[in-house]
């Protein structure tokens, strides 16, 4: 018997996946976190490139002019080949804003991935106890279909034997059919979820083991990452406003060519020039009039930062509100619990008695088929009770801006000699 048991252990130890295990696996391999990671990557890379404009610039190049008709003075062919360094002293802080601005964005990617991973997991926590509730709903059933199946086979000897009457077979015969039905209804149903769910996590899964959270109720209120990626979003709209604002102030360049000139076909008349030359040059320019395009613009983008801070504050205000009602989800579903189970409880006392008196005789098959029904109906109640706490939890959590798995129980493996 002990051989027979640890054959049945065994298997789901080793081969059924946890909620932990799927998380896991969901944050490695789902294909939409992977398209945020590259996201993130690429803005990584935009802020590399925005550094590189405090560096000078270095060119370097070469032209060839050729006259077919030769003018006084001037060679009839012209190469030339330069080399350019050139820096930008001051530019009105535009640089600097630009690199600003591009760091937002990274951190906007950054907590736009982390949000949806958050909201991924708790999808598939809430889909992982679905699936929990529909196999209690079909052990239930499946239970209900045992005992109808062996009532049918006592009333169809007993009809056999002349001692009930066809009704009785057909009543029970018509509550195991449709309990079939819904049997086949909640398989098909269960295949739905796992389907769904296997395209969230991005494997196959066959067995799901007994996840449970922790259950702690005192954690104080984080911010989440989707309020995090706004307010993010606000500081680049004010850094873009700003390397906007930079063409007002002036725009100070420093630069220095050299050239090197060979030439062709001289003569008397069409003297060669200089073999070289350096030229150092100073510019400065200040934007006097535009016909305040640039000052509108930045206002329209200000304006956009306003109404982001009216979303920010929304968003905090929703969340605060939903992690105050997964509060009282959770005191519900504690509360759901213990009337299932008194309900359940009930409902197998009562049963036991009503089928002791139907195979007695003594009650009809009415109020047996009620009675059973009941007890379906509890064991599932409470089932869904239990896991319905454990998802309570899970909103929880979610909306106080932690790491969900962070409160999962770890498995502890104790065998017994």
């Amino acid at each position: 018997m002990k051989k027979q048991l640890l054959y049945l252990i065994i298997p789901t130890i080793f081969y059924a996946d946890s909620l932990n295990q799927l998380l896991e696996y969901t944050n490695n391999s789902n294909m939409l976190i992977k398209a945020k990671e590259l996201t993130v990557k690429s803005k990584q890379k935009e802020i590399e490139s925005s550094k590189s404009s405090y560096f000078p610039t270095l060119d370097i190049g070469g032209s060839y002019q050729r006259f077919d008709e030769k003018t006084p003075n001037l060679a009839g062919d012209i190469s030339n080949g330069y080399a350019k360094i050139s820096f930008n002293i001051y530019n009105g802080g535009k640089d600097s804003s630009i690199v600003k601005q591009k760091k937002d964005e990274l951190k906007i990617t950054q907590f736009d991935k982390l949000a949806f991973q958050k909201s991924l997991n708790l999808q598939i926590i809430q889909e992982f106890f679905t699936i929990k509730n529909i196999d209690s709903s079909l052990l239930a059933l499946e239970k209900k279909a045992k005992s109808l199946k062996a009532q049918l086979k006592r009333v169809e000897k007993f009809y056999d034997a002349k001692l009930s009457s066809k009704d009785e077979i057909d009543k029970l015969q018509s509550y195991y059919d449709t309990n079939n039905y819904n049997i086949q209804s909640l398989k098909f149903k269960r295949l739905s979820v796992i389907k769904s769910l296997e395209l969230k996590v991005g494997k196959n899964i066959s067995m799901l083991d007994d996840s449970k959270f922790i259950k702690q109720s005192d954690l104080v209120l984080v911010i989440d990452e989707s309020i995090k990626s706004l307010k993010a979003k606000d500081s680049s709209l004010k850094n873009l406003a700003n390397s906007i604002g930079s063409a007002y102030k002036p725009q100070i360049n420093i630069s220095d060519t050299y050239n090197i000139y060979d030439y062709g076909r001289t003569d008397n008349l069409h003297s060669a020039g200089l073999d070289n030359q350096n030229k150092i040059m100073l510019s400065v320019n200040l934007r006097l009039f535009d016909g305040g395009a640039i000052s509108k613009n930045k206002q329209a983008i200000m304006i956009n930062s306003q109404s982001l801070k009216s979303q920010i504050d929304y968003k905090i205000k929703e969340q605060k509100m939903l992690f105050d009602l997964s509060k009282s989800r959770i005191s519900t579903s504690n509360l759901k619990i213990k009337s299932s189970l008194s309900a359940l409880i009930s409902a197998k006392s009562t049963y036991k008695i009503i089928d002791e008196k139907y195979k007695a005789g003594i009650v009809d098959n009415i109020a047996y088929l009620d009675a059973l029904s009941i007890r379906t109906n509890a064991f599932s109640l409470y089932q869904k009770s239990l896991n319905d706490l454990e998802v309570a939890y899970a909103i929880y959590y979610f909306y106080s801006g932690k790491n969900i798995r962070n409160y999962i129980k770890k498995k502890e493996i104790k065998w017994k000699k």
